[in-house]
């Protein structure tokens, strides 16, 4: 079986490439991000590719005829989004748009990876079938791509997941779980939203679901995240008694506090029945993915 991971030196992209390497022992895989290659140990193929070059997509992905292409690549700060929506646009969408057209003319399964952000966080946790209701230019944007893979010409798959957290040999970003801890490891104290509610996704959670997924031929769409619902000040608190950190340094406040650029739906996190009985998807608990992590 052949993958091309699109995104590759992201937390999601390393994490794919090195659970098919290690547990599928006869894929061949070709990673593929823009500029260079974060893992070269990793033994598989690297092509640099920028995926908003239509041309160049093509190239590659023809040239390697992939069975699967999970796309881990796009634009996913939300403030960044709203300040710029025309790289928005052509990131998250457009070139969703051509690597759609180029799967389907090559028979390949894309796989494509999306957010609890397309709901508006009135009503969740939420189902595959629950109305989307995105709040901002990174929300509609990738709403906007899920139709397009999810068209049936395309017969794709989307993944919505929510809050990822976990590390990689070669981190290119930081993210929820870092943070806390960095910032209380050095004494600094943090200001952590209490009004808004997510279900924690631990990064080996969503990249054993994404490779179920590819190995099972599974089209539509599907929730992965984890099991607990709980607020982003909750989430800091966990972390910092698991790691016997400074809790008086994490200050709640409300979102409206923090005067961010995009606006955030208050109450997402998934129902993730779909995925239990379609991939036996059982994601671990917070605190047995801070363990895994640390």
């Amino acid at each position: 079986m052949k993958f091309l991971i699109t995104g590759s030196n992201g937390l999601l992209g390393q994490r794919l490439l090195f659970m098919i390497c290690s547990t599928i022992p006869e894929a061949r895989v070709l990673a593929c991000a823009r500029g260079a290659n974060l893992v070269p140990e990793i033994p598989c193929a690297f092509a640099s590719l920028d995926i908003t070059d239509a041309d160049a997509c093509r190239q590659v992905i023809t040239q390697f005829q992939p069975d699967v292409l999970i796309n881990c690549a796009a634009l996913t700060n939300a403030d960044f989004c709203e300040a710029n929506p025309a790289a928005c646009e052509d990131t998250n969408v457009r070139a969703v748009q051509h690597l759609a057209e180029i799967c389907r003319s090559q028979g390949t399964h894309l796989i494509h990876l999306s957010t609890d952000f397309v709901f508006g966080g009135v009503s969740g946790p939420y189902r595959e079938d629950d109305l989307a209701h995105p709040l901002s230019v990174y929300g509609r944007s990738k709403l906007a791509s899920e139709q397009i893979v999810l068209d049936a010409a395309v017969g794709g798959t989307v993944v919505r997941t929510c809050l990822v957290y976990g590390t990689v040999p070669y981190m290119t970003r930081s993210n929820v779980v870092l943070w806390v801890k960095a910032s209380l490891e050095k004494g600094k104290v943090i200001q952590v939203v209490n009004d808004q509610w997510r279900t924690p996704t631990y990064i080996d959670d969503l990249a054993s679901a994404c490779i179920a997924l590819a190995l099972t031929g599974q089209r539509g769409l599907f929730h992965i995240s984890g099991a607990e619902e709980m607020s982003i000040y909750e989430l800091a608190i966990r972390v910092a008694t698991f790691l016997t950190l400074d809790q008086s340094l994490i200050l709640p406040v409300n979102s409206a506090s923090l005067n961010e650029v995009a606006s955030r739906p208050p109450h997402t996190g998934f129902i993730i029945e779909k995925a239990r009985h379609l991939l036996g998807f059982s994601p671990c608990s917070l605190e047995e993915g801070l363990f895994k992590m640390f």
